[in-house]
């Protein structure tokens, strides 16, 4: 029987039960728990959240329409693979938001958010030796969020969140292929040093290869598992 490693859900609160689940099953999605073309079953799912199968196939329907999930003829529920458009489009999106956010950070971000920038940089740097994916996706999420807020842009913060869930599980993906994580932290170090030196251009431009190179990894990963397939 399929082990998806998930953890059972809190039943002790007033949230609807399918919103709770949803709600983790999007979370192992993005956190890569639950992997691009893995088949769900409702009953191992079922059994590992400590629920009944009636929110789970609830959550599957809603997760569907947010397409984190796709559902085949006679086969069944499937964890929605990531297509090069998908890739293209988002961080197409992305690289401009993300260059744009170093930029402004560069000439706005306040010693008081250099100093958490570079906190969170350090957290990464621990959780990455204990190799916990879902918290590296976690904290690397937090890092950007640091470095956003300091943009003083709320319009630019506020796109960018909407984007949050798609840009997480890209990234996700991207930094389990080889030895991203590694060359992921290197490149944060150059942009948090960029904007330390209050050097706008030079940050744009580290953003911009930080964004490009997580761009062409995530490809090259999508291509790997199609040649495997």
């Amino acid at each position: 029987m399929t082990k998806y490693r998930l953890r059972p859900v809190d039943l002790n609160t007033y949230r609807p039960l399918r919103e709770i689940v949803c709600e983790a099953l999007r979370t192992a999605i993005i956190g890569g728990v639950l992997k691009p073309g893995e088949r769900l079953m409702e009953m191992q799912l079922a059994d590992e959240l400590g629920v009944s199968r009636t929110p789970i196939r609830e959550a599957i329907r809603k997760l569907e329409q947010e397409g984190f999930i796709e559902m085949l003829p006679r086969r069944g529920a499937y964890v929605a693979n990531i297509s090069i458009k998908d890739v293209i489009d988002v961080y197409e999106i992305r690289i401009a938001l993300d260059v744009l956010a170093a930029g402004l950070a560069a000439e706005r971000i306040t010693g008081e958010e250099l100093s958490l920038l570079r906190q969170r940089l350090g957290i990464i740097k621990e959780v990455v030796e204990h190799d916990d994916m879902e918290k590296i996706g976690e904290y690397d999420w937090a890092f950007h969020e640091v470095l956003y807020k300091a943009s003083k842009n709320d319009r630019l913060v506020g796109i960018i969140n909407n984007l949050r869930d798609q840009l997480t599980r890209l990234r996700v993906t991207s930094m389990n292929y080889q030895d991203r994580i590694q060359d992921t932290m290197l490149e944060h170090e150059l942009l948090v040093e960029s904007i330390a030196r209050r050097e706008p251009e030079l940050a744009k431009q580290r953003a911009f290869e930080h964004m490009r190179n997580a761009e062409r990894t995530l490809l090259q990963a999508i291509e790997a598992a199609r040649a495997v397939e």
